[in-house]
């Protein structure tokens, strides 16, 4: 994630444009690592967001309120007492460090104004949110840091604020190309050469720098020619120019659908990228995006092992099932050798242990075991009671093999579905279809409701594309919500989603949508990681469902195909 020098340049420079001259109004801690302060001016009302949180420290202006604890801790009535009502006069970078220093102005005690700074320190581990007054003497922290806990600095009241140096690091906004070139100039592999030379510089921006000069960023700085070192250079003096010059285009990159990383200005090399005009918007979107992804990740976990624990079970049962299967195949052998035995048999005397005869069939000898105490009659009925016994069993095991393989497929396309689950009425739907065919036990007591819906996508044009997230969906989508002449598109031979290109007003539709709708499939099925995805599509009237099918399963065979590759190119999510 970038929450890097870079970021906070921009943060602070929209901060700064939206807060300064305005009054903070109140002063929440809702969480012990978290601030939430609501802000008034310029005829609206802002509420900034402020976490220490080690795992997740950040900084933006949000929409959504957070209840407080009753009792308000220390650290948020420190702030209450010195800064309600205070007057933000500005919202800064320090240095390019991920720091940003908040100055307050306010009346003291005696009604004379006073100024107050508040640091939020955006450093992983390390973050955290202190409070000092104007000559930069600790007042209060969130988290305090004594002697005990870091050898660097304490961070306690009556302590001077201070932040640590980073030695053989420069400030990156105020160097000159040449000078750039020098610093990075050292043993190192080039991307790890500037995010070490550099401060506030992330790695994954120095790996970008890299990208577009052209240069592999694993490769070492002593392999680099002097053009290759004056593209570096211009390519960093273009992206730090956007930094002195406040021009950013924030944006989100994604990879699958799913937000991977972001940063302050447009990077090239990425196919998808999501722009947002502030970055408080693209921080919001981000981290509450990310959080719903862990979320249902988390909450799916459980019907995940459900579903694995069943597959291990049927695969398991397959095998075995196969392996009786194998073991019949001497039934044929056993029928002959009791037709031998009752043609060949008739006087044979007891105490016999094997007997050569004729096989008819084939003109060749045939060599046939014998129980010795048994005579040849009824050594040929135990040949022909053998015979029968297996023929039962694989008249048995044939139907109970397709019935497990039908099975496995199915549970397969559940696993598929979990994947596709986007919030809780998803994961609902999947769990139905567990408890329809019994993987696992109804629950007791009525909970409330939730539909899912499928997937909705639209092309630039207008056209309606509909992606079912499981068996069930599938089924309704393809059943109950397409009209006769709606396009159905499926993944060939592979486990995918049912998808639905819609017609307009009967009409055809267009080739270039036949396209966009297939690389959809493809991008929906188990395919997705392939380049290449062959996809089956027809008319929705000629797709039909047997009776006593699993959920998803259908048969069609009027069809066209085509080679699709997994996009979502061309489609909005609605």
């Amino acid at each position: 994630m970038s929450f890097d020098g870079s970021t906070i340049h921009e943060l602070t420079y929209e901060l700064n444009e939206e807060l300064s001259g305005c009054k903070i109004n109140k002063i929440a801690q809702p969480e012990s690592e978290e601030l939430l302060l609501t802000i008034k001016g310029n005829g609206k009302t802002n509420m900034l967001l402020i976490s220490s949180n080690a795992s997740l420290p950040l900084i933006y202006l949000t929409e959504n309120k957070k209840e407080s604890p009753i009792t308000a801790p220390n650290f948020c009535m420190v702030l209450r007492k010195y800064i309600a009502n205070g007057l933000i006069k500005s919202v800064t970078q320090v240095d390019f460090e991920r720091v940003i220093k908040i100055e307050i102005e306010h009346l003291d005690e005696l009604k004379d104004l006073s100024t107050k700074y508040i640091y939020v320190e955006i450093m992983g581990k390390h973050s955290n949110i202190i409070f000092t007054d104007s000559d930069n003497v600790i007042i209060d922290a969130i988290k305090h840091i004594s002697h005990a806990t870091s050898s660097v600095r304490e961070v306690l009241p009556g302590r001077e604020y201070f932040i640590p140096t980073q030695e053989d690091k420069i400030n990156p906004i105020s160097i000159s190309k040449y000078e750039f070139i020098e610093a990075i100039d050292k043993p190192l592999s080039v991307g790890k050469a500037i995010y070490t030379s550099l401060i506030g510089i992330s790695p994954f921006i120095a790996v970008n720098m890299c990208d577009q000069a052209g240069i592999d960023a694993d490769m070492s700085t002593e392999s680099l020619s002097d053009e290759d070192f004056e593209r570096l250079g211009d390519t960093f003096t273009i992206y730090m120019d956007k930094m002195r010059e406040n021009n950013y285009s924030p944006n989100i990159i994604l990879l699958n659908g799913e937000p991977k990383d972001y940063a302050s200005v447009e990077l090239k090399g990425y196919d998808t990228i999501k722009k947002y005009d502030d970055m408080s918007a693209l921080l919001q979107d981000y981290y509450s995006e990310r959080n719903r992804i862990t979320n249902i990740k988390q909450r799916s976990a459980d019907i995940r092992k459900i579903v694995q624990i069943h597959i291990e079970r049927a695969a398991k049962k397959l095998d075995i099932q196969k392996k009786q299967l194998d073991d019949t195949s001497k039934a044929d052998k056993f029928q002959l050798y009791g037709e031998l035995l009752m043609t060949y048999g008739q006087n044979l005397p007891a105490g016999e242990k094997e007997i050569t005869v004729n096989n008819y069939y084939t003109n060749e000898d045939v060599k046939i075991r014998l129980d010795p105490t048994l005579s040849g009659i009824e050594n040929a009925k135990k040949y022909y009671n053998k015979y029968n016994k297996l023929k039962r069993t694989k008249d048995a095991l044939v139907p109970q093999i397709e019935q497990t393989k039908e099975s496995l497929e199915h549970l397969k396309t559940i696993e598929d579905s979990i994947m596709l689950c986007e919030n809780e009425a998803d994961l609902k739907g999947v769990k139905d279809e567990l408890i329809e065919y019994g993987y696992i036990k109804k629950g007791h007591g009525k909970k409330k409701s939730v539909k899912s819906k499928p997937l909705h996508f639209v092309t630039e044009d207008g056209y309606h594309i509909y992606v079912g997230k499981n068996n069930l969906q599938n089924d309704e989508l393809t059943f109950k919500f397409a009209n006769g002449n709606d396009w159905w598109f499926h993944s060939k031979k592979i486990h995918g989603s049912h998808v639905i290109a819609k017609v307009k007003d009967n009409e055809e539709l267009p080739d270039h949508i036949f396209e966009i709708a297939a690389n959809v499939a493809a991008y929906y099925s188990s395919g997705r990681e392939s380049n290449k995805v062959e996809i089956d599509y027809v008319e929705k009237k000629h797709v039909k469902k047997p009776n006593t099918a699993v959920p998803g399963y259908v048969i069609y065979y009027t069809n066209y195909s085509m080679v699709a590759t997994p996009s979502l190119d061309g489609v909005t999510k609605v």
